[in-house]
């Protein structure tokens, strides 16, 4: 198979008669998901080296090549922030709903609903609460393996890119203290990882998605958000990994996403095409022009799906596929300091 990637498949050997010797093959994989052997084939030249005799040998035998997780890189800088969140640094975090920690003197541009009147009255002076960002918080990171899933973005399918965030998401997530579950779904479950934590989460993650692949269906939104019910009945940050295509959004998402958002903290991350920017740009020729106008109106397009969704109450994150995993994390730490989680 060639994305095994065998540099080097072929071996000549002298082996003598009674004898075994050990031949081997580096691969350098360049897609995750199982690789089965085929046969080994065996030729004997004869002595002129002009006729011989070969066999294929069956052989049984499997590689898993688990997800690349290239986003790892982002991960020591966002670890970092998360430690000044959690008061391993001197910072001030504001927000509703999150653990109070102590009080200080009001400055312009904090959240009136952080004042407490009561120490204002005792001291004379203006005076907030600060708080620190709760632990133990619930994360769903689901991603759809619809038929969107399938169009490929620069040389991988999106879905990989999405792959890519949930790694990153889950293990600064756990790093925080926070139950990490992820599911891909499209119209059934393809892939479940739930429970595990600290140094077993992303091991069960890498494993879980390894062999997950993009369905040519179209993507049952109700019944994934049953699927989330059924995960978490608290609050929780869910992160859904789709995609903007006005289309799918509007006669999938979009009548569910509402309700979703009443319950749960919503997170819609979306792969963008860098080939569209580059469109845009374009002007060497009419049929350049052409394809910028149309690149401009995709757009025009996805950027208003993703104003609507943000009125039905989700953040919408949208980024190259280099770039969404940090984004996504990025994101979650704003969330996190704001006490939105």
């Amino acid at each position: 198979m060639p994305s095994a990637g065998a540099d080097d498949n072929r071996h000549p050997l002298a082996l003598p008669a009674g004898e075994a010797v050990r031949a081997a093959t580096r691969l350098v994989p360049t897609r995750r998901g199982d690789r089965h052997e085929g046969a080994a084939t065996v030729r004997a030249l004869g002595p002129l080296r002009l006729a011989g005799r070969q066999a294929s040998l069956p052989v049984r035998g499997r590689l898993r090549v688990l997800p690349e997780f290239a986003s790892r890189k982002h991960l020591p800088s966002r670890l970092a922030r998360l430690r000044e969140l959690d008061g391993r640094a001197t910072v001030q975090v504001r927000g509703e709903g999150t653990e109070f920690d102590s009080l200080r003197e009001y400055v312009i541009g904090d959240d009136v609903r952080s004042i407490d009147w009561r120490a204002t009255a005792r001291r004379g002076d203006v005076v907030v609460r600060t708080w620190r960002p709760e632990r133990d918080r619930r994360v769903v990171v689901v991603l759809d393996t619809s038929r969107t899933s399938a169009a490929r973005v620069g040389d991988q399918p999106r879905l990989d890119a999405g792959i890519e965030a949930a790694l990153l998401l889950a293990a600064l997530a756990s790093h925080a203290g926070d139950r990490v579950d992820v599911l891909a779904y499209d119209r059934t479950v393809r892939a479940r990882v739930r429970g595990a934590s600290g140094t077993r989460l992303l091991p069960a993650l890498a494993e879980a998605l390894a062999t997950v692949e993009p369905e040519l269906v179209e993507a049952d939104w109700a019944g994934l958000v049953g699927q989330v019910r059924a995960l978490v009945s608290q609050r929780a940050l869910v992160v859904l990994v789709t995609t903007l295509d006005p289309a799918a959004v509007e006669t999938g998402l979009l009548p569910v996403v509402g309700p979703l958002a009443a319950r749960h903290q919503v997170l819609v991350a979306s792969v963008a095409d860098p080939e569209l920017d580059a469109l845009r740009t374009a002007r060497d020729s009419s049929a350049d022009v052409y394809d910028a106008a149309a690149a401009e109106r995709v757009g025009l397009e996805r950027a208003a799906v993703a104003g609507i969704l943000r009125q039905r109450g989700p953040e919408v994150v949208e980024a190259g596929p280099d770039e969404l995993a940090p984004r996504v994390a990025d994101t979650y730490l704003a969330l996190k300091a704001a006490g939105r989680l």
